[in-house]
């Protein structure tokens, strides 16, 4: 008996070895001319004025969950959003990170008429079939600028769409434009808010002296409130392309100037019927109500509301917002919305 038990001991280890020795040189192999690259590819784009590549990372394989994450900015990057990593993919969910076209990993044209609603919504969709996304399966979570795309990108093409998350973005420009005048502002104090406004009277957005304002005053009053910054959203901020920047938003911090000055879709959010997540925080540049409000007019909507948080309520109400984000997203995967 002992000598059976001892051979069958010798067979299995020698199994194992095997085994263990093949797994790790078919691991350990890869085909040179097609090398891993981490999930990041680029992603060709067809335009008026030209085919150009955008860059995106996968993260994940879910056939039932594609989440496409929109930045910011315009032309900020996908790096301040880089703490969904955590959340995402302990839940499972296949997820892209993207920098759109103009960001810094894409490329960055320089012809000015690429930089519309428009143009950006048909870079969405060509970004959606080259990751073969589909209306069973595909998310679209964007925060701020990247909220505005989110929504224009619903109304045209809703019917691709699973799932709606318009992160910390109101659906009028000026009611966004009104609120940071009429409350925001005033929050400040008068002297430095006098100051900044002699700036912006005198057009002089490049003086030093600007940012010394906002950053201590406004930017971590109501776009990120952690004392240190997260190094992502550093990175992001060195990374922005400010003439496409300036060109959409414009060079004020106090609402939305440029060629979005006048955007306004609230009186369309009725058409959006895909289930929709709007999120508010309380010390947001976006007024919370408006978002509340916001999740009452679309017909299939929630509202996720984050009462420390800011602008980038991912990041300073974190638990709040990912714990919204991730149940909203198991809600209508699971048909409970």
């Amino acid at each position: 008996m002992r000598y059976i038990l001892a051979f069958t001991i010798i067979l299995l280890s020698t199994s194992c070895r095997k085994e263990s020795t093949n797994t790790l040189s078919t691991y350990f192999t890869y085909d040179q001319s097609n090398p891993e690259v981490a999930g990041i590819k680029m992603i060709p784009i067809k335009t008026t004025a030209g085919e150009f590549k955008v860059w995106t990372k996968r993260f994940g394989n879910n056939p039932k969950i594609k989440i496409l994450l929109l930045h910011g900015g315009p032309a900020m990057t996908h790096e301040y959003m880089e703490c969904f990593e955590t959340f995402f993919q302990r839940e499972g969910f296949e997820f892209y990170e993207y920098d759109q076209l103009g960001s810094y990993y894409s490329d960055q044209p320089k012809d000015s008429s690429l930089w519309t609603i428009d143009r950006f919504v048909e870079e969405v969709e060509q970004v959606r079939k080259a990751i073969k996304a589909d209306k069973d399966n595909f998310y679209v979570l964007g925060n701020s600028w990247g909220g505005i795309l989110a929504m224009e990108y619903a109304l045209k093409y809703q019917q691709n769409l699973k799932g709606l998350l318009v992160s910390n973005m109101m659906a009028s420009a000026p009611e966004y434009g009104k609120y940071a005048d009429e409350v925001l502002a005033k929050q400040m104090k008068p002297e430095i808010l006098s100051e900044i406004r002699n700036l912006e009277a005198k057009k002089d957005f490049g003086n030093p002296r600007y940012m010394e304002l906002l950053i201590p005053n406004f930017y971590k009053e109501h776009v990120c409130r952690l004392k240190d910054w997260p190094d992502g959203l550093n990175r992001a901020s060195k990374h922005a392309n400010m003439e496409v920047y300036t060109l959409m938003q414009g060079p004020s911090e106090f609402g939305i100037g440029g060629r979005l000055a006048k955007w306004d879709i609230k009186n369309r959010l009725h058409e959006i019927t895909v289930p929709t997540l709007m999120i508010g925080a309380k010390y947001d540049t976006m007024d919370p109500k408006a978002m509340e409000e916001q999740s009452k007019l679309v017909k299939k909507g929630r509202y996720l509301y984050c009462p420390n948080g800011s602008h980038l309520a991912m990041w300073d109400d974190q638990k709040t917002y990912m714990n919204g984000v991730i149940q909203f997203i198991n809600d209508v995967d699971n048909q409970k919305m």
